[in-house]
């Protein structure tokens, strides 16, 4: 027993569950603990086929209904429906870091080379592999497509799937991945192998996943992009949420393309779920755990997000979060039929979507917002459909906790939504010069699309250069980067030499918005505030005392205004009057000794004449 109980302290150490002291018995974590989940019977069921079909999948095979299959079986699955029907191919590409390859399932019936007159739907799944809902449900629809006669769902529209994004995150599975989420009863990991979280990198690129992602978005323009995820946070009747930048007419860079996503998909995607017995609503985040009805936001706009990063970009994006708390079956099914009438829509409507598309992608605002953040004012009031919860004392957390009971709440609950914000309009210059130098900035450029214009030799040009005030280094890692923030900024023109291989990056193009974000050294989601450019932190030189003290008193000599400054400054600061070397210091700042290129930001803006 002695050694039972090191054995097992010792597992605890490293974070591994005690061993059970009488095995027979199932240890806590395996007991059930999640909140009772509604009873759910919906149309959709009858979508299941049953174990006669010789294409049934694993998570319709399973009993349950609560499986979902590895990596490799459903990379075989998928390249034996490959072999068996024309109107399915399976394409490699990319690599993820540990080796797998990251694959892409083509639904048309235009052969090896897509008809660029027909809409595209690009449905990625599994960039948060324990989420992994969509990778099922479009098993079974791609499936139904090629056997079941829904092949005409492909007439006027063609469909990319991506099973699994985060494959190497897909392979870390196990019991004990999402103990907020009501199955599957194996999950994948949420971060990638190396430890980063994908849908976090649409902006910065980092990681070899989302890199190879961008190279398929440019083979493959969506017309419709939909990020198929599961929830946490609070229970709800609803089953399948989801939302995009813009809706309802708030804050958004691709106004155009939020309309026809509010007035077409949305009425027609909420009719053709409540048809099949499921509750669709809109993508929201409680504001208080502990009162769940203070509240709910949109839980931020950023651009790191796949949401986020399709508005700036002009692509319609729809982010789906299937709520955690209801069954996986439920779910799947729920995400069967979104992608289902999606296809439908944009062989009907498709024509108009694109015209959207161009009018958002043709604006070119003067100010690009920037920075969202919370609004602390409601937007609005709105109806919610909730759960039955009570409190209770928890002697584990020493408070009242939230208890929900698994019954929809008859009565409609009317709470305030909150919004997000821009905090910060960034002025759209007429283009950016990115120094040779920075070739890993250029080459992320070229990822996302935007259109560079090279310098074939050296080049002089008139430019506003940017020098930061006091900049901050974050006092965490966040995303394998050191984040860097500047409130303030200010400018200088300049002539300044570019040398061959420099990029001029115009804004005046359908990703200028992107451009004015990911380059403005004050835009929350730029390559600057990832940390990308912390070069221009470091001072280089210095003065001693013994050369600084002498010329500056050569220099209140020779400048009466620069003395009356310094003594203005020494009368109204104390504690700089009190440092010596602070004092220097002022003086080593305005000598052409001191190093001109400490915090000037390396790329520069053009500026309209």
């Amino acid at each position: 027993m002695r050694c039972s109980l090191i054995i097992a302290s010792a597992l605890l150490a490293l974070g591994a569950p005690a061993m059970s002291q009488t095995p027979s018995s199932k240890a806590p974590w395996d007991e059930a603990f999640l909140p009772p989940a509604p009873h759910w019977q919906g149309a959709s069921q009858a979508l299941i086929r049953d174990k006669s079909d010789p294409w049934i999948t694993a998570f319709e095979a399973d009993p349950e209904h609560d499986f979902s299959p590895t990596y490799v079986d459903t990379r075989a699955w998928f390249d034996r429906l490959d072999k068996a029907s024309k109107l399915v191919r399976v394409e490699d590409f990319g690599v993820s870091p540990q080796g797998r390859e990251i694959f892409a399932v083509i639904a048309s019936k235009d052969g090896d080379t897509l008809d660029p007159k027909k809409p595209l739907l690009l449905v990625q799944c599994g960039i948060h592999p324990g989420e992994i809902d969509g990778k099922d449900a479009g098993m079974m629809l791609l499936r139904d497509m090629a056997f079941h006669g829904k092949d005409g769902l492909l007439d006027k529209v063609n469909l990319v799937l991506l099973p699994i994004l985060s494959v190497d995150g897909h392979e870390r599975s196990g019991s004990y991945s999402r103990p907020n989420q009501r199955g599957p009863r194996i999950q994948g990991w949420r971060n990638t192998a190396t430890n980063q979280n994908l849908n976090r990198d649409f902006m910065k690129l980092d990681q070899p996943e989302m890199q190879a992602l961008k190279r398929l978005q440019a083979k493959y323009r969506a017309d419709l992009y939909v990020d198929v995820h599961v929830t946490d946070g609070l229970d709800y009747q609803y089953d399948v949420t989801y939302g995009f930048n813009g809706e309802n007419g708030v804050w958004n860079r691709s106004p155009a393309i939020a309309k026809w996503l509010d007035d077409v998909l949305k009425p027609t995607m909420n009719q053709s779920l409540e048809a099949e017995g499921h509750i669709p609503g809109e993508l929201v985040f409680g504001v208080d755990e502990q009162n769940p009805k203070a509240g709910f936001s949109d839980g931020g706009l950023g651009e790191r997000f796949s949401n986020g990063w399709g508005a700036a970009a002009h692509v319609p994006t729809i982010l789906i979060e299937n709520h955690s708390l209801k069954p996986h079956v439920q779910r799947v099914l729920g995400t069967y039929v979104f992608i289902e009438t999606a296809l439908k829509l944009l062989a009907d409507k498709g024509g108009d979507l694109r015209a959207a598309i161009a009018a958002d992608s043709a604006l070119r605002p003067a100010e690009v917002l920037a920075n969202f953040v919370s609004d602390p004012t409601p937007a609005y009031t709105r109806a919610f459909k909730g759960i039955r919860y009570e409190y209770y004392d928890s002697p584990a957390s020493g408070r009242k906790e939230v208890r929900w009971l698994g019954e929809a709440d008859p009565e409609l609950w009317q709470v305030p939504f909150y919004g997000s914000k821009p905090s910060l309009n960034l002025k759209r210059p007429v283009a950016y010069y990115v120094p040779s130098y920075r070739a890993d900035l250029i080459e992320r450029l070229k990822l996302h699309g935007v259109t560079l214009e090279t310098l074939t030799a050296d080049k002089n040009v008139d430019v506003e250069m940017i020098r930061l005030v006091d900049p901050k280094l974050a006092d965490r890692a966040n995303e394998g980067h050191v984040q860097i923030s500047v409130d303030k900024v200010t400018t200088q023109a300049r002539a300044w030499t570019f040398p061959k291989g420099s990029v001029r990056v115009p804004t005046d193009q359908p990703l200028g918005d992107l451009v004015v974000l990911l380059l403005e050294p004050q835009s929350s989601e730029s390559f600057f505030a990832w940390g990308m450019v912390p070069e221009v932190l470091s001072r280089v030189e210095y003065i001693e005392p013994y050369a600084i003290a002498p010329l500056a008193e050569k220099m209140m000599a020779a400048d009466p205004k620069l003395k009356a400054t310094f003594e203005a400054k020494l009368a109204a600061e104390p504690q700089f009057a009190a440092d010596p070397d602070a004092r220097l210091a002022w003086f080593y700042e305005r000598t052409p000794f001191y190093d001109d290129h400490y915090l000037l930001y390396p790329i520069a803006r053009e500026i309209a004449q």
